[in-house]
């Protein structure tokens, strides 16, 4: 494709005909094709048009294949962090409104909100799923922090100056009564 030039939607059709996507390769082909139509910047509404359409092949590929990533919600956003040389504070305006929110949600003191599960998925580019916490973590995470499991005991009926016996008919004979 030549930059700077509009081409018809015909021609962009015959010069890569979309198809359905069944491959990595041809997943990467139809990518880099979408990153030469947004290079070229101002597009005509046939290639707005063609780029649409590569969009909706790559997005339903992306859907069917789903990357097999191990890890969820915070020890994601830990590891994406690393991998991108990315500090705390570089996901406070983007994603967190203050340094001290930040803190709290990376160090498991305050749970990630909807708000943020959102911004997260957009600044990434990741599904809004990996970054819920998988329900094993949260028990895990609740017990770290409590160092113990609390059960309660179910809660005790309320007590009277009857004796048991006579809350027993009592009960009786509000059944039995009309």
């Amino acid at each position: 494709m030549t930059l700077g030039i509009n081409l018809t939607y015909d021609q962009l059709l015959a010069g890569f005909p979309p198809r359905p996507i069944t491959s990595d390769d041809q997943y990467w082909e139809t990518v880099a094709r979408i990153d030469e139509l947004i290079d070229k910047g101002m597009l005509s509404s046939d290639e707005q048009d063609y780029l649409s359409v590569l969009g909706m092949l790559v997005e339903r590929y992306e859907g069917e294949h789903e990357p097999d990533i191990e890890l969820r919600g915070i020890a994601l956003i830990r590891a994406l962090m690393e991998e991108q040389g990315l500090r705390q504070r570089d996901l406070v305006n983007p994603i967190f409104k203050t340094d001290s929110i930040a803190s709290s949600v990376l160090n498991g003191k305050r749970r990630l909100t909807v708000e943020h599960i959102d911004k997260l998925a957009l600044y990434f580019q990741l599904p809004h799923a990996l970054f819920f916490e998988a329900p094993e973590n949260q028990v895990n995470q609740h017990e770290t922090e409590n160092n113990r499991t609390t059960i309660s005991p179910p809660p005790k009926p309320p007590t009277s100056d009857l004796s048991q016996r006579q809350l027993i008919n009592a009960q009786h004979l509000s059944i039995v009564s009309p």
